[in-house]
């Protein structure tokens, strides 16, 4: 199988439940909608959706939210449910978000004592599929609790910053005890991995500082053959040790902030393998994030290829 599999991300993963009713806190929702959320999880969505075999590493808890997340993953979006352990003493992880503001929702995660993902050990992870697939994507919170800590660290190592080991900054602090803490931890993970990609905040937890130019310097020093840097309404920076290009980012009318940056991924895992210009892969993973941004929910709203190419030609893709 792992000749077959394009990129595997490790990470967590959840049910998503999104309001029905926008612009209004939490305690006056009335409904809500049910979705696969977490980052890596719908990274492999995202890039799944562009025909890329994907396979996710994670674990589910032994309840019906669990059987929700392995179905859907195989059935509907077309990503290897394999490597989706079944942890027997703790439940799925819920995150409930709030619309409120749309842009930029809050989310409340359901994950105590901590969610079965944390729990991963080495034997739930597919060595010969580390060894060969052409993406390895793994995210900064995967090193705020051992086991998790520890089986990434060994999976980096054995792929020996294998060509496109990707770091997605990722940082929450609501995983970490500290800033300090995620910054030893993340920070040292950018030794091994290729590829980085972060905003503002995840940068100066992993390299010291939020400006751009410095923090793609800083990346650059440590290994990383290709840094993102996300800039938010300034757009996005990606440097190599050849080039480096501003990307200017794509009006879009925010309906939902959340998922965006997992499309920005999953473009940008199709357009590595593909092996395009840094800078086209990046104007292609920002009109996938703007297209999502335009959306409700995450995994079920990644683009098309089509969408995008709609969206870099100036249509309007449907919301």
């Amino acid at each position: 199988m792992s000749a077959s599999i394009d990129v595997l991300t490790i990470g967590r993963v959840s049910v998503d439940l999104y309001p029905q009713q926008s612009g209004v806190p939490l305690r006056d929702v009335t409904s809500f909608e049910k979705s696969i959320g977490g980052s890596p999880t719908n990274v492999a969505i995202a890039a799944a959706r562009l025909g890329r075999r994907a396979a996710v590493v994670t674990r589910v808890g032994d309840d019906g939210f669990g059987d929700y997340i392995r179905a859907r993953l195989a059935d509907e979006f077309g990503v290897v449910n394999d490597y989706v352990s079944t942890d027997p003493e703790l439940r799925t992880a819920l995150a409930f978000c709030a619309l409120d503001p749309p842009e930029e929702p809050p989310i409340l995660f359901y994950r105590e004592p901590r969610g079965p993902d944390m729990g991963l050990t080495i034997d739930d992870v597919p060595l010969h599929v580390v060894d060969d697939v052409s993406v390895l994507w793994v995210t900064g919170s995967r090193f705020a609790e051992d086991p998790s800590r520890s089986t990434v660290r060994a999976v980096l190592a054995r792929r020996g910053r294998q060509r496109h080991t990707v770091l997605d900054l990722d940082y929450r602090p609501t995983f970490w005890r500290s800033a300090e803490e995620a910054r030893e931890h993340i920070g040292a993970a950018i030794d091994h991995v290729t590829v980085a990609v972060g905003n503002r905040t995840e940068c100066e937890i992993a390299v010291g500082t939020t400006v751009p130019d410095k923090a793609a310097d800083r990346l650059l020093e440590r290994g990383v053959e290709l840094a993102i840097v996300k800039k938010g309404a300034d757009g996005v920076l990606v440097a190599t040790a050849d080039s480096r290009t501003s990307v200017p980012p794509m009006p879009v009318k925010v309906v939902c902030g959340l998922g965006a940056g997992d499309a920005f991924g999953g473009a940008l895992v199709d357009g590595l393998i593909a092996g395009l210009d840094p800078a086209e892969i990046v104007t292609r993973a920002n009109a996938a994030g703007a297209i999502v941004a335009g959306r409700l929910a995450c995994s079920d709203a990644m683009p098309t290829p089509a969408e995008i190419e709609e969206m870099l030609a100036g249509g309007t893709v449907q919301s």
